[in-house]
């Protein structure tokens, strides 16, 4: 039975997902490099998202590489007609782990292929232009090529929705000019708010905002205020932190990531944790407290 309220969900594509998803990233080794620490969990702790009713899980080959969308497929395919996988191509892994830009023709279209294999599906749901003129976040740069080539891609059947992720507002309006942007992934969360004006054009244009780290990432969410808050209303930091963004904006979709069945079932109890807007209020200055 499904533990998320069903009634909170948002249109990616042509598919209705819940607005708490799941993140793969995690289920690779430390670094995202390599294989998990415990298979079988990795294993477990999808199928349960699954039967919980989480129906969007974000990924990407290059997180392993390769071994996250294998364990993604070996949990839980055939995969549940609602289920939408999403994906990401635009870098590659060094043999030591590095994050290196793959922006040719040829590497996007093996990108994608590589996809297709791991997850052993024919036409991908969802893939995401991961822009890597910065790594570590959004830098501008003409993303003209790459796009035409998943745009491309999409015209032979190969993939059905294109999204940007580490991007510009000045990259999404051009990549409107060539294909359908249903999403973009940006680092959001309640200490890290530059996308706060992107955030809400997208909502106008009905494009869904999928924040990475909405937890902090590899640094977790630290503040005063986020436990006081919580301690208030009796749940974790973090629970606090997932139902903050879900308030945020109705076209924010969440895939915090873990490799723990209890963390799991924590992130998924945020679906029903309502902030009061004293709490809201309070929480909004953090951004001004972490500047």
């Amino acid at each position: 039975m499904s533990i998320i309220d069903q009634s909170g969900t948002f249109n990616l594509g042509d598919h209705k997902v819940r607005r708490l998803g799941y993140g793969a990233m995690q289920l690779a080794g430390p670094g995202v490099f390599g294989p998990p620490r415990n298979h079988d969990a990795a294993l477990a702790v999808l199928r349960e998202a699954v039967a919980s009713g989480v129906n969007h899980i974000d990924t990407s080959d290059f997180y392993g590489p390769h071994i996250t969308n294998q364990i993604i497929r070996e949990a839980l395919h055939p995969y549940r007609d609602d289920l939408v996988i999403v994906t990401k191509v635009g870098a590659r892994r060094g043999t030591d782990g590095s994050w290196i830009p793959a922006f040719s023709r040829d590497e996007l279209i093996q990108a994608v292929q590589d996809n297709l294999r791991n997850l052993s599906l024919d036409v991908l749901d969802v893939v995401n232009l991961r822009i890597m003129f910065d790594v570590h976040g959004p830098a501008e740069g003409s993303i003209e090529a790459p796009l035409t080539v998943l745009a491309d891609l999409q015209r032979q059947g190969l993939i059905r929705h294109v999204g940007l992720s580490n991007a510009t507002p000045k990259q999404v309006a051009q990549g409107r000019g060539i294909t359908e942007i249903i999403c973009v992934q940006n680092q959001y969360n309640l200490a890290h708010r530059n996308d706060d004006r992107l955030i809400d054009d997208l909502a106008r244009y009905g494009t869904a905002y999928v924040p990475f780290f909405p937890l902090g990432g590899f640094t977790p969410l630290q503040s005063s205020t986020l436990s006081n808050v919580a301690a208030r209303l009796s749940a974790t930091p973090m629970q606090v932190a997932l139902a903050w963004l879900l308030r945020r904006a109705p076209n924010i979709l969440l895939i915090p990531g873990t490799a723990s069945l209890g963390h799991l079932r924590e992130n998924l109890a945020a679906a029903g944790l309502a902030l009061p807007d004293n709490a809201v209020e309070e929480l909004n200055h953090m951004a001004d407290i972490a500047a």
